[in-house]
Formats: C-alpha cells, structure tokens, sequence
C-alpha cells in the first residue's frame, strides 16, 4: 500500500467515524429523551389512580382522630361498671380497635404523617391513663367528666393532628 492510498482511505474513514459518533449521541439523547417521556407519562397515570386512594386514607384518619378524641371518647363510650380503671381499660380497648382497623392506611399517607398519628393515639391513652391515675377521681362517672374538662383546658392531642392532615392534604393539590 502506497502512503497516498492509506492517506485517501484515512481522509475518507475520519468524517465517517465523526459523522457515525455524532448521530450515535443523537440518537441516545433521543432515546433517553423518549424514556423519560415515557416514565414520566406512566407516573401521571399512577397518579391519577393513586390519588383518590390517598385521600381515602386522610379521610380514614381525621375520622381516626375525630373518634379518638377524649371528648368523643367519654360521650359515645359509656362506663361497663362503677370502676374508674374497668373504663380505663374499656375505653383504650377502644381506641386499640379503631387504629388497628385503620392501620394499613399508612401505605397511602407520609411517614411524618403516620407519626404524628400515632403520637396522638399515644397522648390520649396517655391523658386517660394520667386521669385515671388521679387521686380526686374515684370512680367512672368522675373519670368521665374528668377527661372532659382536662381536654376543655388543654387542646387534645387529635385536634393537632388533624390541623397536619388538613395541611399535607392540602399540599397534594
């Protein structure tokens, strides 16, 4: 091969590899491009699905705390006898169930929010368990009214939770 033939060959090869080189990064931009379209269509779609499931779960959980309120408590669960400690137990039953038949929501709602749930729950068993403990307070009736007015002097634990699930909802829009 004469230097002039392999100059020629070379002179011919170079644009080639350079117009090959570029076409390839086009046509990955393009790809890549045509994927994240593709993702971020999908994802819209999955959206679209899984909102009314969300919002089913935030209504799921201000009922939650609506139900957990001490107020609500002491109104739609009457004593099952004299004992202030057979109500405090009867009454945190209760509030077991209703979380535990609502706890699969918190696939749908955020970990923060879950948490601020489940501080709740803790802080009315806790203020229940505290009035029970009270010394003044001698049996169901006084337990009852007790709690009422701890809860009219203080604000329930549910009622902060319910602000932070009104404000997440909100932010879904």
């Amino acid at each position: 091969m004469n230097p002039i033939n392999f100059v020629e060959i070379f002179a011919y090869t170079i644009p080639s590899i350079i117009t090959g080189g570029v076409a390839y990064l086009l046509f990955k931009a393009h790809f890549k491009d045509q994927q994240n379209t593709r993702r971020w269509l999908l994802q819209k779609e999955n959206q679209k699905a899984a909102l009314p499931l969300r919002l089913q779960a935030y209504e799921r959980m201000t009922l939650l705390m609506e139900r957990i309120h001490p107020s609500q408590l002491m109104v739609r669960i009457t004593p099952i006898s004299k004992g202030k400690h057979d109500y405090e137990n009867f009454i945190i039953a209760h509030i077991e169930q209703e979380f535990e038949h609502n706890i699969a929501q918190q696939i749908y709602i955020s970990d923060e929010c879950w948490t601020i749930i489940l501080a709740a729950k803790n802080a009315t068993i806790q203020i229940i368990r505290s009035a029970a403990k009270n010394e003044k307070v001698t049996n169901a009736d006084e337990l009852r009214t007790f709690i009422i007015s701890e809860v009219i002097e203080k604000n329930a634990p549910s009622n902060s939770a319910i602000v932070f699930i009104k404000n997440e909802v909100a932010d879904l829009w």
